[in-house]
């Protein structure tokens, strides 16, 4: 997923300080050429002033899980599948609020259409599981000597499953849909996307409300961010400002992409070392979690006094940014979206397509409690837009040798329409 390069540039970033906790203590101080201090009793005063922002969040109810298992079981019913299976990851946790490590060792949920969840557990394991375990009391486990495979494959039929459709979740690892294929050869495995997808691509008014959160934190790292801005920062020292600022704030799981003049045209960034210098492009893609819940904002503005030149492409990026919003109607395609967007771009003189100078990527792909997920604003994406689902808006303009612009919010569909989680920014010298 292009999230885990974000969180890969952000891991760079702590150990290009020392890895830290990237506490920025001495930062006033301490010129922006060397590495910072580490002292996590003297961070920077305007971060050390923040509070939580997560006080009173409401985690996902165990009824509102219970819900989703219900739905799901409606989806399989309608689509005649017997049952869903789930390894531990994003899916498992938002159906039955299970978090667990991937290992060897085969660890499933089962869902069927119709009765009980259950779980397949290494027998060892089975304490510490039933510990987190909830919603149902049937534990299935398998000594070292075993076959998982075998006890999931006892376990369907148990549940009145012995042929027809079994649906495995995208991300269940090949050598565990193959064991248990093999050990039940009458069943029939297939894709489980209608089933997960039909369920975590529309959101709940408490999981709009977690996400609402993660961008508020992440909005307001950002105005700390930007003023603190000193000519000679690398990426680093920019990404570490914004990262601790917003676990002050009470986001987890942080990370923060930052590209700095001509590296801002890398949409994913560059290994190029990078210092701010007067006129510079900065562009900052970030967010982080609220209960698994995510947010992704980029921010783009100029260190100094912007040039014609930069101003015309910001405010044609802007432009593709409203176009996507506007055409984010209920009953449109997702690919139109990214045709409206692409169009702005592309009527300016970019692209066509997919080139660069233009837009090299999608306008926008699908978020939740991961932050890529179902489904994208991409072409020929023939997806109706509905009430619950939610999305980027990031029709980046990418100029190698120059600079990229990127505005990046995301938005969710009510009834009457689109919305967006944060405010746009108004202007390439005020990014939030």
């Amino acid at each position: 997923m292009e999230l885990d390069r974000r969180r890969f540039a952000t891991l760079v970033a702590g150990a290009a300080l020392g890895g830290s906790a990237l506490p920025l203590s001495g930062w006033a101080s301490t010129p922006a050429t060397q590495p910072l201090p580490a002292d996590p009793c003297h961070p920077l005063p305007e971060i050390a002033a923040l509070t939580k922002m997560t006080d009173g969040v409401a985690p996902i109810s165990e009824d509102e899980r219970k819900a989703r298992m219900a739905k799901a079981q409606r989806l399989m019913v309608d689509n005649k599948i017997g049952a869903l299976l789930l390894e531990p990851g994003t899916s498992m946790s938002y159906f039955t609020g299970m978090g667990w490590g991937e290992s060897e060792r085969p660890f499933v949920a089962i869902l069927p259409a119709k009765g009980e969840l259950a779980f397949v557990c290494p027998g060892f394991e089975e304490a510490r599981a039933r510990e987190r375990i909830k919603f149902t009391n049937d534990v299935r486990v398998w000594q070292e000597d075993e076959s998982p495979y075998k006890v999931m494959a006892t376990l369907l039929k148990d549940r009145g499953i012995s042929t027809g459709k079994i649906a495995v979740e995208e991300r269940v690892r090949f050598f565990i849909a193959d064991g248990l294929r093999l050990a039940a050869p009458a069943l029939t495995l297939v894709s489980g996307d209608v089933i997960s997808a039909g369920c975590r691509m529309f959101k709940s008014p408490s999981e709009l409300a977690l996400m609402q959160k993660a961008t508020d934190i992440t909005i307001a790292a950002l105005k700390i961010t930007f003023p603190l801005l000193k000519e000679g920062m690398s990426q680093y020292d920019v990404s570490a400002i914004q990262r601790e600022a917003m676990i002050k704030l009470g986001g987890s799981d942080p990370w923060v992409l930052v590209g700095l003049g001509e590296a801002s045209s890398f949409p994913h960034g560059t290994v190029r070392p990078q210092k701010l210098k007067e006129g510079d492009i900065v562009l900052i893609d970030t967010g982080c979690a609220v209960e698994d819940y995510q947010s992704d904002i980029t921010r783009t503005t100029v260190f100094g006094k912007p040039s014609a030149r930069q101003t015309d492409v910001w405010n044609t990026e802007k432009r593709a940014q409203d176009a996507a919003f506007a055409a984010a109607k209920i009953g449109a395609t997702c690919g139109s979206v990214d045709d409206a967007a692409r169009k702005v771009i592309t009527d300016a003189g970019f692209g066509p397509g997919y080139k660069v100078p233009g837009l090299p990527h999608r306008t926008g792909h699908g978020i939740g409690m991961d932050g890529h997920e179902w489904t994208n604003f991409v072409k020929g994406n023939m997806t109706r837009i509905q009430p619950g689902m939610c999305f980027s808006n990031e029709p980046t303009i990418a100029i190698y040798g120059e600079f990229g612009v990127r505005l990046e919010d995301c938005l969710y569909i009510t009834d009457s329409g689109p919305k967006f989680f944060s405010p746009q920014s108004e202007s390439v010298d005020k990014p939030v």
